[in-house]
């Protein structure tokens, strides 16, 4: 598929996003860097989800690395800021240097602070959050009113191999599922946690959940009865109580028989 989308001559960036948002699809970042550096394409990596903690894409032959550090890099949802990595300075890398400087696209330096102060505990985050994901992960995947779990780090994932070879220390603590009673369920579960907060964003410390379909408008192509999750770093017990307790609550709520009108 990737081979019969790039065009010679015309095609000139191959944009990667792995573990990719919110179906968390795995892609092969050896297999894609080789093939577009064969056609002569650079190959820019988005790694905000799986952070320098668990894939370092320059090492697997990307060009660029691109993270949304107001995300797990700064870890408390207080910064907006990105940031771009190369693998070599080229012409091309002092092109981006120019538009930054031109266009003044700089974090302050108080947002400067915050960034710093919130990567001093990376490592120390997304390993907690991970760990936390993968236990979410494994005990929803057993549950009935549960229709799919969607995290790599599931020996049943599609892509779990590929994650396996080319992440090291976790598998993220981003995940998914797909509620088995459609969308009234999942909105039902959105509506009854108490741990999880109802928000849109990832990689803070706390723990949040979406409807990403309701986010993103009726164009969007996520499915209704999926619902994202950013796990956080509190106590995985509380966060597993906090789901089973809103899943029985949305089965209630479901099962319960409309009230007649008075």
């Amino acid at each position: 598929m990737v081979a019969a989308a790039i065009r010679p001559g015309r095609t000139r960036l191959l944009w990667v996003e792995t573990p990719a948002n919110p179906m968390w699809e795995i892609t092969d970042l050896a297999a894609v860097c080789d093939l577009a550096h064969s056609a002569g394409v650079r190959v820019a990596a988005d790694n905000t989800v799986a952070t320098p903690v668990h894939t370092r894409p320059l090492e697997h032959g990307a060009d660029l690395v691109v993270h949304s550090a107001t995300k797990y890099l700064n870890g408390h949802s207080d910064v907006l800021a990105g940031a771009v990595l190369t693998a070599r300075r080229d012409p091309f890398w002092e092109r981006i240097r120019s538009w930054r400087r031109n266009a003044g696209a700089v974090p302050g330096p108080f947002e400067a602070w915050l960034l710093q102060r919130g990567m001093r505990t990376l490592f120390l985050r997304v390993h907690r959050a991970s760990d936390s994901a993968l236990g979410i992960a494994t005990h929803l995947a057993a549950h009935p009113e549960v229709a799919a779990v969607l995290y790599p780090g599931l020996p049943s994932h599609p892509g779990h191999q590929i994650a396996a070879r080319q992440m090291t220390g976790g598998f993220g603590g981003m995940l998914s599922i797909r509620l088995a009673g459609g969308a009234e369920r999942a909105l039902a579960l959105l509506a009854a946690v108490r741990v999880f907060k109802r928000a849109t964003s990832l990689g803070g410390v706390e723990s949040l959940m979406e409807h990403r379909r309701t986010m993103e408008g009726p164009s969007s192509p996520v499915p209704a009865d999926l619902l994202r999750l950013s796990v956080g770093i509190e106590d995985p017990a509380d966060l597993i109580a906090d789901l089973d307790a809103a899943l029985g609550a949305a089965h209630g709520a479901a099962a319960a028989p409309p009230t007649p009108a008075g």
